[in-house]
């Protein structure tokens, strides 16, 4: 029996300005977490499979069951160039969900990258391939394609102990320390305060080079 992709896949969804994503990819993480009030951090075991790795683009979510990667391969196909894409695994995190091939087919159809709460595989080359994957690590246990079991695509997603919502049409950016998600109405007002922070920042790391405390500077005496 088929669960039928179309009764549980959204396939119109509101992206972030392109210019917003341009703009994303001049922050950190980091950076982008404090400008956005300390929220949006997926949890830290979330990493990137090569430390280079780099992404930022909107949110294409995934509600894969558990130990099946059927519906991710779907969406693949549905996800347009620039998006990211965004698994959930029903906490089953000891598969490897994606791989070689997976990344690419995602990389000929221009996804800009993965970020999935559960493992991958095939860690070497898909450092190779240069797509961006950012994952809770590597495992080797194969996954079913059982077209029977019901997945969703562009629901809603809730990552980690922190309770962070993931939506369709989120910014989504990954460095090296992690990935952040930055609800899409939002992404403006965060950039903007992210490029006040770095000035703030900016000044503050001539004046500890000039001498000054961290504790004068910021009042902690």
């Amino acid at each position: 029996m088929t669960a039928h992709p179309e009764a549980t896949t959204q396939e119109s969804i509101e992206r972030v300005a392109p210019a917003l994503v341009e703009a994303a990819r001049a922050f950190s993480t980091a950076t982008l977490h404090e400008a956005a009030g300390q929220t949006g951090a997926l949890p830290s075991a979330i990493k990137p499979i090569c430390s280079t790795f780099r992404v930022a683009g909107s949110a294409f979510t995934v509600r894969s069951p558990g130990g099946n990667n059927l519906w991710v391969h779907r969406a693949i196909y549905s996800a347009q160039a620039g998006d990211v894409l965004v698994v959930h695994t029903g906490g089953q995190y000891d598969y490897g969900y994606w791989g070689e091939i997976m990344s690419t087919a995602a990389k000929a159809r221009g996804i800009a990258g993965l970020v999935i709460d559960g493992c991958v595989r095939d860690g070497k080359l898909l450092q190779q391939l240069g797509f961006p994957v950012f994952a809770r690590g590597l495992c080797i246990r194969g996954t079913t394609k059982d077209p029977g079991v019901k997945g969703w695509i562009n629901v809603p997603v809730l990552l980690g102990s922190d309770d962070v919502m993931v939506k369709s049409g989120d910014l989504m950016v990954g460095d090296g320390d992690g990935v952040v998600c930055i609800p899409r109405a939002e992404a403006a007002a965060v950039l903007s305060g992210a490029q006040k922070r770095e000035a703030k920042e900016r000044d503050i790391l001539e004046r500890l080079r000039a001498g000054e405390s961290t504790l004068d500077l910021y009042g902690w005496r």
